[in-house]
């Protein structure tokens, strides 16, 4: 407690907003503050901290080793100075929060439309900004305290990641009729033969399909990786591709005439589509509820309504 009485409080979301951007006017924008009120409070951080926190490396602002070793602490701190302060009952109809959410577009065609009515009606005052990263990229900002919550699949996370089923998916393939036989799929060599599109942030990715065809020692061969998945579809018409996706992604096939869904003539199981975020959010009343909110709106019926 000594400590705590050397330090304004203040000056501690100035040292978060620094750790994570890393760069002074970022952080003064994050802070809605100047850049030389935060340019003080740096000076400030430095000399209580005996370390210069922040130093310059080729060509930009990098954490000291101190700085680092305070990131993941301060990070949690705050999170439970938040929560010790946030109402008990949380009211979403008074509520004015902002949720940084990372979605790719098979989440956000499939939850968001859901989940910004139920907010429209029930909780207008909490505002989502949306980005797309990879997995690896995700779970790091989840850490990082960049993200409040992800959507995706996390078959292996930290310990200090929550993860919760929202819903159980399964993979389908998809082709033009013209290059499939008059009824039924593809048998496993003519499956592999064929060029395959894949889904992937990465072009050097591992995807759940690939996965399963190493535990096999079989290959495809990928001609186009993208990592938009309603684009992925529109491109297989007129083509001897194949997409292999989760089914829920494409929809209804009657807005794409010629295509046909198969079953894959591999065994994939079934997997469950997730949202995660970090542990310090646990007790933050507004995450909570956010979370409900999106796990209702992940069902087949979308009934936001059970979480209100």
């Amino acid at each position: 407690m000594d400590e705590l009485r050397k330090i304004d409080l203040n000056l501690l979301l100035a040292l978060h907003a620094l750790l994570t951007e890393r760069h002074v006017t970022r952080a003064a924008q994050r802070l809605h503050r100047s850049q030389p009120a935060v340019s003080h409070a740096l000076a400030q951080l430095r000399a209580h901290f005996n370390d210069p926190l922040l130093i310059r490396q080729h060509g930009q602002m990098a954490l000291t080793s101190r700085a680092q070793a305070l990131a993941r602490p301060l990070q949690e701190a705050l999170g439970s100075l938040n929560g010790l302060l946030a109402a008990a009952d949380f009211d979403p109809a008074l509520a004015q929060r902002r949720f940084r959410l990372s979605l790719s577009d098979y989440a956000s065609r499939l939850v968001l439309p859901r989940l910004v009515g139920h907010l429209r009606q029930v909780a207008p005052g909490i505002h989502l900004a949306i980005s797309q990263a990879s997995r690896e990229t995700v779970l790091a900002q989840l850490l990082d305290g960049e993200l409040d919550l992800a959507l995706g699949l996390f078959p292996a996370v930290a310990d200090d990641v929550r993860v919760q089923d929202l819903f159980e998916e399964r993979f389908v393939s998809l082709a033009d009729k013209q290059v499939l036989p008059p009824r039924g799929g593809l048998a496993l060599d003519d499956w592999l033969a064929r060029p395959h599109v894949m889904l992937a942030m990465r072009p050097d990715a591992q995807d759940e399909v690939e996965r399963a065809l190493a535990a096999k020692g079989l290959q495809r061969e990928i001609v186009l990786v993208m990592p938009h998945w309603s684009a992925a579809v529109e491109v297989l018409p007129g083509t001897d591709l194949i997409l292999t996706v989760a089914r829920r992604a494409i929809g209804s096939l009657k807005a794409y005439k010629g295509l046909r869904e198969f079953k894959p003539p591999l065994a994939l199981a079934p997997f469950a589509y997730q949202q995660a975020w970090h542990r310090r959010k646990d007790s933050d009343p507004g995450h909570r509820w956010l979370r409900e909110a999106i796990l209702a709106c992940s069902q087949p019926t979308g009934r936001a309504e059970s979480s209100t």
